[in-house]
């Protein structure tokens, strides 16, 4: 298939232009993290002060959210390679509609967890179904002359990242009500998603085949390379998820208010809308996509240790958020660079019609040690251990993940 001439993707002329089904998949991940983030930075104090949930328990129904969505992903994968993305899509914005619905009136721990388990699997069918086309169409893209395919993915984590950035600015405004006002803006929101993808996307896409579910998941396990970077990823997602669980600790730590959550993910999501493109640019003819994920977790790596290190001195007020800024930024760059790497590995390691399975199982995999490791982080962070320690544990995980990760050929390949 190839590509419609409608947006240069580097912003200037002559070159091959994104096709219109990019486009608008591109802005899909936009509108999804503008729902998504205007809820989720909010949950962790709300689950504890509203709901009164202990710290641990905290940690494990964040974990069960990801797990629902990651762990699952390998689910919503599956039924898009067999049914195609758009029934998958659709499907998944209804259910995310319900879920935050339903959170913004859940009160005990268990309706609570339903909630929560329905918001994941809702991501688990729409987010791999997207994401894995959106791979898809990157190679055709490459194929066809445009340029690497990381540029396209990178693009894709720009539109996510500046939905990012919006989300918590506007939860943040709408908190100012309460919690239940947010949860209802963020069903609002993929209330038109649901009615615009219903609308604008394709009943089928043209070199897209359907295969049958039956034997896929027998070839994924026996992959290897395909698992060591599952297990590296999962890595750098347990890190990242620490933006909702260990950041909110330190900020309240520091400031004795989550208010200045909402301006760190900014920062994030700012930093990841400027510097992105370039980033990436400036990777392609340096770094292959192994040593841009090495790179990409050393710098993460370095984000606790900032943390862990300041923590001794027991800074507060405006200083107490110099050490939980510096860590944002580094966790920040390290995600620039192991996002879209990771991403476009995925289809030189999967199998021919299994994009949607692999792609879903990469965040399946992850997903379980992301389920794993926050509960034990919410125990770690309850333990009353020195301020430095659960720091330092946890800038250890995405380090020693380097070793795992495959290596690649010599000709670039990923296979």
């Amino acid at each position: 298939m190839t590509s419609t001439p409608v947006v240069p993707v580097n912003g200037s002329t002559g070159r091959t232009r994104l096709s219109p089904l990019l486009r608008l998949l591109i802005l899909t991940q936009l509108a999804f993290n503008i729902g998504f983030f205007a809820v989720l930075p909010f949950l962790s104090e709300h689950l504890g002060q509203a709901v009164g949930m202990a710290g641990w328990l905290v940690g494990l129904v964040l974990g069960l959210r990801t797990f629902s969505q990651q762990g699952l992903f390998v689910v919503g994968g599956a039924l898009a390679d067999r049914y195609g993305i758009r029934p998958v899509v659709l499907a998944g914005c209804a259910l995310r509609i319900t879920g935050f619905a339903w959170l913004g009136f859940a009160e005990r721990t268990w309706t609570v967890i339903g909630a929560v388990l329905l918001i994941g699997f809702a991501a688990a069918l729409f987010s791999p179904a997207v994401e894995s086309e959106v791979a898809r169409q990157a190679v055709v893209w490459e194929e066809t002359g445009g340029g690497p395919r990381t540029r396209v993915l990178a693009l894709f984590t720009v539109a996510g990242q500046a939905g990012a950035f919006v989300g918590p600015l506007l939860g943040a405004l709408l908190l100012s009500v309460d919690f239940r006002t947010v949860c209802l803006a963020g069903a609002g929101i993929f209330v038109l998603v649901l009615g615009g993808h219903a609308w604008l996307l394709p009943q089928r896409i043209a070199g897209r085949t359907r295969v049958e579910v039956r034997g896929g998941m027998g070839l994924l396990l026996r992959n290897r390379r395909f698992l060591a970077l599952c297990c590296g990823y999962g890595a750098y997602l347990l890190a990242y998820n620490q933006l909702y669980l260990a950041l909110p600790a330190e900020v309240e730590r520091a400031t004795g208010s989550q208010a200045p959550l909402a301006w760190l993910f900014a920062l994030s999501s700012l930093l990841v809308v400027t510097a992105q493109l370039p980033l990436t640019r400036w990777a392609e003819g340096r770094l292959t996509l192994r040593r841009s994920m090495v790179s990409g977790l050393l710098l993460v790596a370095a984000g606790f240790v900032v943390v862990a290190v300041a923590r001794p001195a027991g800074w507060t007020g405006t200083a107490g958020l110099l050490p939980a800024a510096g860590f944002v930024v580094l966790l920040t760059l390290g995600q620039m660079l192991v996002a879209p790497v990771a991403r476009a590995w995925v289809p030189d390691l999967a199998e021919e019609g299994r994009l949607g399975l692999y792609t879903g199982a990469l965040s399946s995999l992850s997903g379980l040690i992301v389920l794993v490791g926050s509960a034990a982080t919410g125990t770690l962070l309850d333990s009353g251990l020195p301020g430095a320690v659960p720091w330092l544990v946890l800038a250890a995980v995405p380090a020693a993940a380097i070793v795992v990760l495959p290596g690649q050929r010599t000709d670039g390949s990923g296979r």
